[in-house]
C-alpha cells in the first residue's frame, strides 16, 4: 500500500467531466490526519503508520477517550483525536510523529479503494435482504413475500446453516474498488469521487490506492 487516509462522507452531488460527460460524485472530506505513532520492525514486528482524524477539544477528550488512548496522545505530543486508524504503508519510515497529511497526498485520475459501513436497515425479509425472487402475486397465492422452502421433513429434518432467511440488515464493513477521482480540492481537503460509496454522510471513510490498479 503505497498511501492512505481517513476522510468523512459528505454527499453526493454531479458535475461535469471536460469531455462534456455529467457524471455522479462522492464528495470525502479527506484529511487532515495527523500522524500519531510510527511502528517499526524492530520495536513492534511490522512497519505502520498510526494517523489520527477530527480533533477533539480537551474536555471532549475526557468525556469520549479513556485515559490511556488519552496518555497515547500526550505522548505522541498530539492533539486528541475522534478516530485512530493504523495503515501499513509501503514508506512508513518516510511519515514523522505529528506530521500532517491532507488530500493532496492523492491526484486525479488515481484509481482508490474505499471502506465503510453500509447504513443499517433492520430487521428485513429475504426479499429486501437477499434479493430473493417473491412468490406468485396473484390473489389466490397467498404467499407473496415469503422466505420459501427451508428444508426436506425427514432428510436432513433440519435447516442447513447459512440459509437465506430474514435478519438484521447493513451495519456491515465494505470496500467499494477502483472508484476514480474525478477532483481534488487541496484547499479544503476535499476528493471527488465517481461514483457511490459505503455509508450514510457523516460516515468514517478509510481511502486508500486501488490494489487492483
Amino acid at each position: 500500500m503505497k498511501k492512505a487516509i481517513i476522510g468523512k462522507k459528505l454527499g453526493m452531488t454531479q458535475i461535469f467531466l471536460p469531455d462534456g460527460r455529467l457524471v455522479p460524485v462522492t464528495v470525502i472530506q479527506a484529511g487532515p490526519c495527523k500522524v500519531v505513532q510510527k511502528k517499526t520492525v524492530e520495536k513492534d514486528g511490522y512497519e505502520a503508520v498510526q494517523f489520527g482524524f477530527e480533533e477533539l477539544t480537551e474536555k471532549r477528550a475526557e468525556k469520549l477517550l479513556t485515559q490511556p488512548v488519552n496518555g497515547h496522545f500526550k505522548k505522541a505530543g498530539v492533539a486528541p483525536q475522534r478516530h485512530l486508524r493504523e495503515f501499513r504503508l509501503d514508506d512508513s519510515a518516510s511519515y514523522e510523529v505529528g506530521q500532517v497529511v491532507g488530500a493532496d497526498v492523492f491526484e486525479e485520475g488515481e484509481a482508490v479503494d474505499v471502506t465503510g459501513t453500509t447504513k443499517g436497515r433492520g430487521y428485513t425479509g429475504a426479499i429486501y435482504r437477499w434479493n430473493q425472487h417473491t412468490g406468485p402475486m396473484a390473489h389466490g397465492s397467498k404467499y407473496h413475500r415469503g422466505v420459501g422452502s427451508l428444508s426436506a421433513n425427514s432428510d436432513p429434518s433440519r435447516v442447513f446453516k447459512n440459509k437465506h432467511m430474514a435478519g438484521h440488515y447493513g451495519v456491515e464493513r465494505v470496500t467499494i474498488q477502483n472508484l476514480s477521482i474525478v477532483k481534488v480540492d487541496k484547499e479544503r481537503n476535499l476528493l471527488l469521487v465517481h461514483g457511490a460509496v459505503p455509508g450514510p454522510d457523516k460516515g468514517l471513510l478509510l481511502i486508500r490506492n486501488s490494489c487492483k490498479a
